[in-house]
């Protein structure tokens, strides 16, 4: 008899389900247990034997494997863009239409309740009982301690340090820390969990009771108005579970690397009612462990995932119950939220509607689709056997911690938003945006080139706004632009760090070309290239600086004098009377053709030299010209 299948197995043990094509079937190719294939420890001094780092000789540990051909065999991943196209392709060859989510926020006569479950990855340097490293691009199977594979006399051992990304966490979601908190066991049987229980804080939790503030700029649905406070149940801190990767032949890798890894579940209470409000809580977390460095990535990357729990009521009975809920598991994308309760959503009105009972149960979603589909039944406590740890001590934290991480935590993106959008006049959504690129990279590298341009200028932000409003304008339009060519890989990464640098485009270099930019001694045009020049790494390797660049390249901006300008104007206006006829009696009731404006300005930009011209001031010179001297002339000469 060959190996039974783990889902098999877990149906039989768990449900009482067996399989319908039976126990017995012919085996082809032998198959290895992931337990059986060898692992080789690696050397560590005496001080670390309690987490012996182990690793594969080769490959991954496989749950099933054909043969060793099979299992050296190159994963054949497919990137989210394509897997985004096929399923758009499948849904229209099978004449499906999603709908869109604009419209679909509120169904007639139903109500829609969500509760959140989101997992967080800590930004630690090692996994919560082990002193194996943390690590989500080294080789497979490279950071794995004894205590990770479940080896039978290993102990789990607290590290205290994962503590603190998890209390900066806390205290940015206004959650109450509790002076004591225990850990406890959640029994299940899956491959990807070794020991057969997953080590978490279900009846004592580090954090209870916050909540999040979300406005109208957050994203949420009109229907919330002004905004809306969702309340949190609860954070605790636990293991993540290894990471299963699925190869060709019904074959599974298993990377222990993830085993272990610290991660807080953020519980929030049933207080949303509409699906874009849910994505737009989601984006805010993530917006908000990144600003306080206590998650290591975001959705796109795999460090943050979200279990949302959807139910509906009638709405002709305001005292009636809760509907049932389902909960929908690992939603890894904002757009998938949104789209996979709304999906939900409309599922159990139908079911309802003709009659029908909703159950309890786990669902899935995949990229693209436009259903949900039932993974298994739900599991409840008494499923999952919830006991306290015996192996564990309590987790003690002191009121002077929790009071020098609420001290030092520094501005939360809501006061950064404010700050962004009253002093540099940007709009809510490209504050948002700043505040969010690159896990918050991007603003901190903002306001170290806005200290820049303050140093060159020597004077305050008050003084000369708009040189600042340039700065956040390029900082968010014009870097994007640089990562905007898909067949260039070397140029999609601009190299943001946490501190606030740029390894593509550095701080003081950027200063430098806004600051001439600002003094107009260069155009926007030059500006724009040697933007290209410095993230080529041209600055400093072919020319010591920016100002350099612009020596050396006779890119000065030598405007036109005021007579020159005239001349092009002259120039652009000869055989264009009917457009200046346009501009007789503009100033009642007729609105003024700024569109002809510019386009005669248009002209006067390709009869010149168009580095030696200033648009703005070419407009002024066309403006006044016509009111003066064109339109007047037009004038005379038809009397």
């Amino acid at each position: 008899m060959s190996r039974i299948p783990t889902a098999a197995l877990s149906k039989y043990l768990l449900q009482g389900q067996v399989s319908r094509q039976g126990c017995l079937r012919l085996t082809r190719t032998p198959q290895i247990s992931a337990r059986a294939i060898a692992l080789r420890p690696a050397i560590v001094s005496s001080s670390h034997s309690r987490s012996l780092h182990t690793q594969t000789a080769e490959t991954p540990l496989s749950s099933s494997s054909s043969s060793s051909s099979a299992a050296a065999a190159p994963s054949n991943h497919v990137p989210l863009r394509k897997q985004l196209k096929d399923e758009a392709k499948k849904a229209k060859a099978a004449g499906k239409k999603k709908k869109k989510n604009a419209s679909n926020q509120v169904v007639p006569g139903w109500e829609l309740t969500v509760g959140i479950e989101i997992h967080a990855q800590l930004n630690t340097a090692r996994k919560l009982f082990s002193e194996a490293t943390t690590s989500s691009n080294d080789e497979s199977n490279r950071h794995v301690a004894y205590f990770d594979l479940a080896t039978p006399g290993s102990q789990p051992h607290f590290q205290k340090e994962t503590l603190i990304p998890a209390l900066r966490a806390a205290l940015a979601l206004n959650c109450d820390v509790q002076p004591v908190s225990r850990f406890d066991r959640k029994h299940y049987f899956h491959w990807d969990q070794p020991s057969g229980y997953q080590i978490t804080q279900y009846y004592e939790p580090f954090a209870r009771e916050g909540r999040i503030i979300l406005q109208p700029r957050d994203g949420i649905a009109a229907e919330d108005g002004d905004g809306i406070e969702v309340r949190i149940q609860q954070v605790q801190m636990e293991q993540d579970t290894a990471k299963t990767m699925a190869q060709p032949g019904e074959m599974h890798w298993i990377d222990f690397n993830r085993t272990g890894v610290p991660l807080i579940e953020i519980i929030t209470r049933p207080d949303i009612h509409h699906p874009a409000t849910a994505a737009a809580l989601v984006r805010k977390v993530q917006i908000l462990l990144n600003a306080v460095d206590a998650c290591v990535s975001g959705m796109e990357a795999g460090g943050l995932r979200a279990d949302v729990n959807v139910s509906v009521r009638r709405t002709d009975d305001p005292n009636a119950p809760l509907g049932t809920r389902t909960e929908i598991k690992n939603l890894s994308s904002f757009k998938a939220v949104e789209d996979a309760i709304i999906a939900e959503r409309d599922r159990q009105i139908a079911v309802l509607e003709a009659g029908g009972v909703i159950d309890g149960e786990t669902r899935g979603w995949s990229i693209g689709s436009t259903e949900t589909r039932r993974l298994r039944g739900k599991e409840g406590e008494v499923d999952y056997r919830y006991m306290p740890d015996p192996d564990l001590l309590p987790v003690v934290i002191g009121d002077d911690l929790v009071n020098h991480l609420r001290e030092s935590m520094g501005q939360l993106p809501d006061a950064e938003v404010d700050e962004l959008t009253e002093v540099f006049g940007l709009t809510a959504k490209d504050a948002l945006s700043l505040v969010a690129l690159d896990n918050g990279a991007r603003v901190e590298y903002f306001w170290r080139v806005v200290e820049s341009l303050q140093s060159k200028l020597g004077s305050t932000i008050s003084e000369n706004p708009a040189c600042f409003q340039l700065a956040a304008n390029w900082i968010l339009h014009e870097l994007g632009r640089l990562t905007s060519n898909p067949h260039d890989e070397s140029a999609q990464d601009l190299g943001f760090t946490s501190d606030g640098e740029c390894r593509r485009v550095p701080v003081d270099a950027l200063a430098d070309i806004l600051l001439f930019l600002y003094q107009h001694k260069i155009t926007a045009k030059v500006a724009k290239e040697l933007l290209w020049v410095v993230h080529r790494g041209n600055v400093p390797d072919q020319y010591a600086s920016v100002a350099d660049a612009i020596e050396t390249e006779n890119m000065w901006f030598h405007e036109l004098s005021e007579e020159e300008y005239a001349k092009l104007a002259d120039q652009a206006i000869e055989g264009q009377e009917d457009i200046v006829a346009q501009f007789v009696d503009t100033t009642g009731s007729k609105p003024y053709p700024q569109g002809k404006l510019m386009f005669l300005v248009g002209r006067m930009m390709r009869l010149g030299s168009e580095e030696r011209i200033d648009p703005k001031n070419a407009e002024g010179v066309m403006r006044r010209l016509l009111q003066e001297k064109y339109v007047p002339a037009l004038g005379r000469a038809e009397e």
